[in-house]
């Protein structure tokens, strides 16, 4: 059949649309392509100049501020400091070894530190900037900027580094930051990428390492433009990370270095709890060590120093140190004898200066002993027999529970190393960890805080507390996190009738006021500022029957390692507690003339807010007193300055 016209014009009509179509089509695609070219060509032709010419866009992490760690007053005592250093990649660089040559040539660097710094960029992966050297001067900082057409891949920069203003005073409590170990990675299941980066420096001890995650904060990024010879062109894209978060801890600066000047050269340890809160105001080890000298790099010969000191400056013994409380633990068998009904405050017990069980000889520190005591005589004058009788009664099971009550034997959860949970011994804890029966001289023993029991200068203070309150005092050492107050533990009743308490509380009045009272000579004469508190002597030693009857060897006449400890715990006010206070001074003989003054030293420094007043002592001791304060190396308070001589 043969096409009409009106089939004919009809096809033309859709050959018409179909090339419309396609036409549009191309000339879109066309368009699109010449825009793209433009962009490419007019927009971008900077950009890509600049990438024909070899350039290249590194992406570098920024390390953030750490977050500023504070006393409870806001006293800076972990902050940053600007460090001028130099970093380096294997990628820009190319010969390595060239050009630490030529960076060698132009800022002080040993042949050690060189390699170091090779081995360490040759270790990371290419793109990598590794730290190669640091704390620099301006001069040598300028002169590395001025040479950098000569030193490919070598970058000077203005970074921030640890600085402990304070040093020696919360070296222990703080602790200091050091280059990331592949231990420090073991432990970690993602890593953040910033700790992979040579010379990063995270917590290492204290509460720098245990609140290390919100200290830290989290690493920025830039984009940056390099040339082919690996120097940097600009800066094209920068991304700030967040800063660390601020700490602001329970202690006071001032009052931790009173303890720290009053402790000296002692091997020692002090701790002064808020009763009403358990807030730690003070937590001092003696002799402590520069923290500065962990975050810059410390000498060998330092180090040995420090480890190789019959003294111990590493060891935190606040809570890492485990001593026999000796007679501070009396209370602790007072209250268990007196809650389980076996005897009371009024209970006399004949002291003819020792008992004997079996085949042994259990002897009270006074030879002579002290004749017939009920509690009140016993505490003040620590009458060793009375508890030996009394704690045959109640027996070592409801001894160990009420220790418990008060602290002892618990590991308390804060942020710092090494906290020692002590040992509070029962029947059950020998037949355990000795595969033994627990027998009547064990508890014999343990009723003066000897034998198995071990405590730290911490639960001592904690135990304090809670006589003082009644109340189950949880210590606290962080009091504010970004600003914001961390929450106060409810300290519950211990559940012991008053009286009891009072009994106790009264004996340890006696101690320090009575005439005969073991710590007489530091009691506080200031009315409002009256101590309650107890001596212990804890032996690391042995005497024999022979030694005792030709007579006990003096401390001062033994080998220092060889010497007893001297301990002892106070609380203040006595009407109105508020700070609970613990001292011991390893090897230091009598508690009652060593670690007693010292402990109510610091006291009287934290009631009065200042200097310990003249007249809240004794008036024969304070021409003495006056002399002591005055020598101590005390800081500025305002500046931080240390030694400053105070005037009395």
């Amino acid at each position: 059949m043969k096409p009409t016209a009106r089939d004919t014009e009809e096809s033309k009509r859709r050959f018409n649309r179909r090339t419309l179509l396609l036409g549009g089509a191309m000339g879109a695609t066309v368009a699109v392509l010449g825009a793209r070219m433009r962009h490419l060509q007019v927009d971008q032709a900077e950009e890509f100049r600049l990438l024909a010419e070899e350039n290249r866009i590194n992406i570098r992490l920024i390390p953030p501020d750490r977050g500023l760690i504070q006393d409870r007053n806001g006293k800076v005592i972990a902050g940053n400091e600007q460090n001028y250093r130099v970093v380096i990649s294997r990628e820009a660089a190319g010969d390595v070894e060239l050009v630490m040559r030529r960076l060698a040539s132009v800022i002080p660097m040993t042949a050690e530190e060189m390699r170091r710094a090779i081995d360490d960029v040759t270790a990371m992966s290419d793109f990598v900037p590794v730290t190669v050297a640091e704390r620099l001067s301006w001069d040598d900082f300028s002169r590395v900027a001025v040479n950098a057409p000569v030193l490919p891949g070598v970058v000077p920069e203005v970074g921030q580094s640890r600085r402990y203003p304070l040093d020696t005073d919360f070296a222990h409590v703080v602790g200091y930051v050091g280059p990331v170990s592949a231990q420090d990675l073991e432990g970690i299941d993602t890593p953040d990428p910033l700790l992979r980066i040579p010379k990063v420096q995270i917590g290492k001890i204290g509460v720098e390492k245990w609140l290390e995650d919100i200290l830290r904060g989290r690493a920025g990024t830039k984009r940056i433009e390099v040339n082919s010879a690996g120097r940097v062109m600009r800066e094209l894209e920068r991304q700030d990370g967040e800063r660390g978060t601020d700490i602001r801890l329970t202690l006071d600066a001032d009052i931790q270095n009173f303890a720290q000047a009053r402790l000296g050269t002692e091997s020692a340890a002090a701790v002064i709890l808020d009763v009403t809160t358990g807030d730690i105001l003070c937590m001092a080890s003696s002799p402590s060590f520069d923290p500065n000298l962990f975050v810059r790099g410390i000498s060998h010969d330092d180090y040995t120093l420090l480890t190789e000191s019959d003294h111990r400056p590493l060891a935190d013994k606040p809570v890492s140190g485990a001593y026999p409380p000796g007679s501070t633990f009396k209370m602790v068998t007072a209250l268990a004898a007196l809650n389980a009904g076996v005897v009371t405050p009024d209970t006399k017990v004949r002291c003819p200066g020792y008992i004997e069980f079996g085949n042994r000889r259990f002897n009270c520190w006074k030879r002579q002993g002290h004749g017939t005591v009920e509690l009140n005589r016993a505490l003040s004058e620590s009458c060793d027999v009375f508890f030996y009788d009394i704690a045959q009664k109640v027996g070592i099971d409801a001894i160990a529970d009420m220790g418990r009550r008060f602290g002892l034997g618990q590991r308390f959860d804060l942020p710092v190393s090494a906290i020692t949970s002590g040992t509070m011994p029962d029947k059950a804890w020998k037949l355990e960890r000795q595969k033994a029966d627990w027998r009547i001289g064990d508890t014999i023993n343990a009723s003066i805080g000897q034998g198995y029991v071990l405590t730290s200068p911490l639960q001592l203070a904690v135990m304090t507390a809670r006589i003082a309150s009644g109340k189950a005092v949880v210590p606290r050492l962080v009091r504010m996190i970004d600003g914001r107050e961390t929450p106060v533990a409810e300290a519950l009743p211990l559940g012991i009738p008053g009286e009891f308490l009072d009994a106790v509380r009264f004996g340890m009045h006696e101690v320090v006021n009575s005439q005969k009272g073991t710590a007489t000579a530091s009691q506080i004469v200031d009315p409002a500022m009256v101590m309650a508190g107890k001596t212990g002597t804890s032996q690391v030693r042995n005497i024999s029957a022979a030694e005792r009857a030709s007579g006990v060897i003096a401390n001062e006449d033994l080998p220092w390692n060889r010497r007893d400890h001297a301990l002892f715990v106070a609380y203040a006010p006595f009407d109105k507690p508020r700070y609970a206070v613990s001292v011991v001074v390893e090897h230091g003989g009598g508690g009652s003339t060593v670690a007693a003054p010292i402990a109510r030293d610091i006291l009287l420094r934290a009631m009065s807010g200042g200097l310990p007043p003249l007249e809240a002592y004794p008036a024969s001791q304070r021409g003495r007193i006056a002399s002591m304060l005055k020598e101590l190396p005390l800081r500025d308070p305002v500046t931080g300055k240390s030694p400053v001589r105070t005037e009395t």
